[in-house]
């Protein structure tokens, strides 16, 4: 795995006994906000089980997940974000992130951080069909620590783009390895290296 600027890796006892509901470490807690991808994320994928362990937790709720339109989803965030405020962190995946980039470009500093994980190539074979709206959105700095974690089999993305798409974005870029599209299909469960990412990233919002 590829490591990030920044970023303190490590999985020791004393850390993870620390952990509260949202898996980041006690004193470190931000709401989350769950940006899915199309479709959303069932109830065995990592985003939702993160939900599931916190009340505190919130997802976005777009009327046209299958067939994704961009505003829709702009607007989603708009809703979710406005009853959270500045401390929260946009936690997306794969064409959740386009969505939560947009967002952040359109709303500067309106939140504290972004986790974005396994970013779609817009113009890859891969990308969904019912996503054309997305297809047009032009990565540009988001403005906030944001992190970008991708793999090296990912049918959706070839790392060399998503690295490219993290550059763009101002983000940190982590290549975690063979995990495919991280998610339910990559059997990654409750995703225990995800938390751990997620607190360097907290960290790096609150200045530590």
């Amino acid at each position: 795995m590829g490591s990030a600027p920044g970023y303190i890796g490590g999985r020791e006892r004393d850390r993870h006994e620390a952990r509260d509901a949202t898996g980041t470490e006690s004193g470190a807690q931000m709401r989350l906000t769950i940006v899915p991808g199309i479709g959303g994320s069932d109830s065995a994928h990592w985003q939702s089980l993160w939900q599931a362990r916190d009340a505190t937790v919130q997802r976005i709720a777009p009327s046209s997940w299958d067939a994704p339109e961009l505003d829709d989803w702009l607007q989603a965030l708009d809703v979710v974000v406005a009853d959270r405020g500045f401390d929260t962190v946009l936690v997306a995946h794969s064409l959740g992130t386009l969505a939560a980039a947009e967002w952040l470009a359109r709303n500067p500093g309106s939140v504290a951080g972004a986790l974005l994980v396994a970013p779609p190539d817009r113009f890859g074979a891969e990308f969904p069909a019912a996503a054309p709206s997305f297809r047009g959105i032009e990565p540009v700095p988001l403005g906030v620590p944001a992190l970008v974690v991708a793999s090296d089999d990912d049918h959706y993305c070839t790392i060399d783009v998503a690295g490219q798409l993290a550059q763009a974005w101002g983000a940190e870029f982590v290549n975690i390895g063979s995990a495919g599209h991280i998610n339910v299909a990559s059997n990654l469960g409750d995703w225990a290296e995800g938390h751990t990412l997620l607190d360097g990233l907290i960290r790096r919002v609150r200045g530590a």
